[in-house]
C-alpha cells in the first residue's frame, strides 16, 4: 500500500498556524499605536480633541486610562490572526504558483522570485485578507473613536445595531478603498520583506531558518515603512469613510473620490497625514515582532 501522506502535506496548515500566531503578536504590540493614529486621522476639523501624537497619548490616558489604547480588541485579536493567517498562507501558495511558473519558463533558479513576482504575491495576499479586514477594521475603528461616550458596548453589539439598522452590507463600508490599499500596501509590504530574505539566504548561502533574528528584525521594520510608505494617505481615506454616517442625511462623503477631494480642498495634503508620526512609530516594532513569531513558529513546526 502506498502511503498517502507526503512530507508536505500539512505545510498550508503550518502556515495559516504561524501567521494567527503572528498576528496576535502584531495586535498586542501594534494596538495602542493603531488607536492613537486612528483618533488622529478621525477627529474634528473644526474641532479637534488633539494637538498631536503626544497630546492624544496624554488625553487617552488621563480619561480613560491605559485600558482606552485598547479599544475594540478583542475583534481584531480575533480576526486579525485570521486575517494575517490569510495573509501568509496566500502569500506561501503564490511564491509556490509563480515558482511552478518560473520553472516552466526554464529559469535556472525558479525558487528565487523576482521583485515584481514578490509583489504580486503580496498584492494577492492582501486581496485575499481584505474579506475579514474590511469589516473588522470597521469595527474596530468605530470602537476606537468612541471616547468616553459609548455608542456601543463592543464588537457584537455594533455588529448587531448597525446590520439591523442599515443592513449586513453596512458592515462592510468603505471595503473599495481597503481593496486598494490591500492590493498596493500588501504588494510592498512582502515585496520589501522576501526580497531581503532571498537576498541575505543567497549572498549567505543560508536556509531560510537559518537568517538571524535581528536580520529578520531589520527585514520586517523596513517592510512595515515600505507599507505604511505606500499607503497611508489611502488609509486616512479609509478610517474617513468607515467614521463617516451610514445615511445620505448624516454622510460626509459619497465615497472615496469625494473623500480625497473635500480633504485636500478643506485641509490641504496634510489632512491625509494625521496621525503619520503614529504609525511610523508603530510601523518598525509591530512588524518586525510580527515577521519574527511568524519565522520562529515556522521554524519550531519544521518548513
Amino acid at each position: 500500500m502506498h502511503e498517502i501522506h507526503g512530507p508536505d502535506d500539512w505545510k498550508t496548515a503550518k502556515e495559516l498556524f504561524a501567521g494567527t500566531v503572528a498576528g496576535w503578536t502584531q495586535v498586542l504590540t501594534g494596538q495602542p499605536f493603531d488607536t492613537v493614529k486612528v483618533r488622529l486621522q478621525t477627529q474634528p476639523r473644526d474641532a479637534p480633541l488633539y494637538t498631536g501624537m503626544g497630546d492624544c497619548v496624554k488625553k487617552t490616558i488621563r480619561d480613560e486610562g491605559f485600558t482606552g489604547f485598547y479599544k475594540g480588541t478583542l475583534t481584531p485579536l480575533i480576526g486579525v490572526g485570521a486575517c494575517v493567517a490569510i495573509q501568509f498562507g496566500a502569500l506561501e501558495y503564490a511564491k509556490r504558483e509563480l515558482t511552478a511558473l518560473n520553472r516552466a519558463a526554464g529559469r535556472a533558479d525558479p525558487g528565487h522570485l523576482t521583485l515584481p513576482q514578490l509583489f504580486v504575491a503580496g498584492a494577492a495576499s492582501g486581496l485575499a485578507n481584505s474579506v475579514l479586514s474590511g469589516p473588522i477594521e470597521h469595527v474596530r475603528t468605530r470602537l476606537q473613536t468612541q471616547g468616553t461616550t459609548k455608542v456601543y458596548s463592543g464588537p457584537l453589539d455594533f455588529a448587531r445595531k448597525v446590520t439591523a439598522q442599515h443592513g449586513f452590507s453596512a458592515l462592510y463600508k468603505g471595503q473599495c478603498v481597503t481593496l486598494v490599499r490591500e492590493f498596493l500596501g500588501y504588494g510592498s509590504y512582502f515585496a520589501a520583506y522576501e526580497w531581503l530574505m532571498q537576498r541575505a539566504m543567497k549572498n549567505e548561502g543560508k536556509k531560510r531558518s537559518e537568517i538571524e533574528m535581528w536580520k529578520q528584525c531589520l527585514y520586517g521594520a523596513t517592510s512595515g515603512y515600505a507599507l505604511w510608505l505606500s499607503v497611508y494617505p489611502i488609509d486616512s481615506i479609509k478610517s474617513k469613510l468607515q467614521t463617516d454616517g451610514f445615511d445620505a442625511k448624516t454622510r460626509r462623503y459619497s465615497g472615496m473620490v469625494d473623500c480625497a477631494r473635500k480633504t485636500l480642498a478643506q485641509e490641504g495634503a496634510a489632512g491625509l497625514y494625521r496621525g503619520f508620526w503614529a504609525c511610523m512609530a508603530r510601523a518598525a516594532p509591530v512588524n518586525a515582532a510580527t515577521f519574527v513569531a511568524y519565522e520562529a513558529t515556522m521554524n519550531l513546526l519544521g518548513r
